[in-house]
């Protein structure tokens, strides 16, 4: 198994003078040298054949002892050096301080057909930033991430690869509802791929400290290494990242939006500046269309990570990133002027993107008016949001509105108890959306097509993620790679997997796992 290597990060940047691997505060240092602590008995439970590839390697390397070693952290790949990353945020809206890879720890970069990748272990053990907590990860979160991460990029959200999925052979001790009742389960291991595992927070933490040299030096490499488009300097430079970054973060999530996705977890040390989905906490489908639904317990009082308020909380997440770049920029105005044409910005693609999912190709003022209209009816009735707008391409120009209805009618939980007004404004909707495919120069099967492309018929749902965690909880991992194949052709129908285009069932609603999660992984 060769890999590629290069060692940018750890060669440019100011490493940590001390070695002692125990939580602590790091100055002046981009990163920390740690190494990962050797499983007991680590085993391959899955991997990713074509994220091997991005990185050269081939799926017989996948199978083999050296992967199974340096991808567990038993081994050391030569030449390298892991190390953990120091970093800090606002979790919730409040200033945490210094945070840091807890337990992540970033192996090396490797290079292939021009690009490059980081490689990270998550649940590899801990760090000098794993502050009170063990840095281990278990399987539950782990298939999470590693399912999650891949089904994101199949749908064309951008986001973190996952490599490989193993088992530590350890155990490890968790609460997971956080309610005074720890229990053990089965330590897990992920690897997981970016440009980078930059994030918002590493400016933060600089900036803080008014550490001004450090805070230089790691945006001078971000932007030559991985945004090398950049050609101006002083501070035009810096003004070309943050709006890069702006840029970027805006595409992911009007991604987000467009699926369905709520990340759960949006604090700024959880935001990357490649403006990809990264940390796959609890997170969540929307399944009934409910824009304050939140997937994470932590959030439940407040819902400040509600799928509604992803927008702006990507704003407000930026403005801290700006009162980061601050001190290298020392100008206020041009950094107002893209924070402020992000509101708008994100309101013109979030129309265009609605108008896809519709299946609009003409753009008409009218629009914005059936599109709030339709959000706003479908809360007024349990719906649920991936099939109804996958049945919505089914409808055609000459339905009736009653005929309309009968093909969109699946996605609702309790069709039986719609009241009659709330079925009267779906006729009236279903009237006025007939009226505006009219207006099209697709033809029904042309535009049945197109909304499919940005239509997911699968999503990972929870309900899915937990039968899958609860059947390699006893060792059959045969709904894990049901799944992983399932959901790398979202956009298709394959019929063979109809069982998969469904409701969450009731059993569902309150389960642990499938409803609301925790942080605790």
């Amino acid at each position: 198994m060769k890999l590629h290597i290069q060692n940018n990060f750890t060669a440019e940047l100011p490493a940590d003078p001390s070695e002692i691997n125990i939580p602590r505060q790091v100055e002046k240092a981009c990163f920390s040298y740690v190494e990962p602590k050797k499983p007991s008995n680590a085993s391959l439970i899955h991997a990713s054949a074509e994220v091997a590839n991005l990185l050269g390697l081939s799926q017989e390397d996948t199978v083999s002892d050296d992967f199974l070693n340096i991808f567990s952290g038993n081994t050391v790949y030569p030449g390298t050096r892991p190390y953990a990353m120091p970093y800090a945020g606002h979790q919730f809206g409040n200033w945490a301080g210094q945070l840091g890879d807890g337990r992540a720890i970033n192996l090396t970069e490797v290079t292939h057909n021009d690009t490059s990748y980081t490689l990270q272990l998550k649940g590899a053990g801990p760090t000098p930033y794993s502050r009170t907590a063990d840095g281990f990860a278990v399987l539950r979160s782990s298939i999470r991430e590693h399912l999650c991460a891949e089904a994101m990029h199949y749908l064309g959200v951008p986001t973190t690869r996952s490599l490989s999925l193993m088992l530590s052979g350890d155990q490890v001790l968790r609460d997971i509802l956080y309610n005074g009742n720890p229990a053990y389960e089965k330590g897990a291991i992920v690897c997981r791929t970016a440009p980078s595992f930059i994030r918002f927070g590493n400016f933060e933490l600089f900036a803080s400290r008014n550490d001004l040299a450090t805070l230089q030096l790691l945006a001078d490499y971000t932007i030559k290494h991985h945004f090398p488009e950049i050609k101006s300097e002083g501070k035009e430079k810096y003004l070309a990242f943050f709006q890069e970054v702006s840029r970027t973060t805006l595409d992911m999530i009007v991604h987000w939006q467009r699926v369905g996705f709520v990340h759960g977890v949006m604090n700024t040390d959880n935001m990357s500046i490649h403006g990809i989905t990264i940390d796959y906490g609890p997170y969540g489908w929307l399944e009934d269309y409910d824009p304050n639904w939140t997937p994470n317990t932590t959030d439940r009082q407040y819902k400040r990570y509600r799928f509604g308020n992803q927008p702006n909380i990507a704003l407000w997440n930026l403005y801290q990133l700006a009162n980061a770049l601050f001190p290298l920029i020392n100008d206020t105005k041009p950094l107002e002027t893209i924070l402020n044409a992000f509101s708008s910005d994100y309101q013109k693609d979030y129309l265009n993107m609605m108008r896809n999912k519709l299946g609009f190709s003409l753009i008409q003022e009218e629009d914005i008016i059936l599109i709030e209209s339709l959000t706003e009816l479908l809360q007024l009735a349990e719906t649920d949001m991936t099939i109804f707008f996958r049945n919505l391409s089914s409808v055609q120009k000459l339905d009736s509105a009653e005929a309309a209805f009968e093909k969109i009618k699946e996605a609702f939980y309790n069709e039986k108890d719609i009241i009659e007004s709330v079925l009267n404004n779906w006729y009236t909707w279903l009237e006025h959306y007939k009226n505006r495919i009219d207006e099209e120069v697709f033809t029904d099967a042309e535009r049945k097509k197109q909304m499919n492309t940005v239509n997911p018929k699968y999503v990972l749902r929870n309900y899915m993620a937990q039968l899958c965690i609860d059947d390699a909880d006893k060792g059959n991992y045969s709904l894990l790679n049901e799944l992983f194949e399932l959901l790398k052709k979202p956009y298709d129908e394959q019929p063979d997997s109809q069982k998969w285009f469904a409701k969450r069932p009731d059993w569902a609603r309150d389960k642990v796992g499938c409803s609301m999660l925790s942080c605790s992984s």
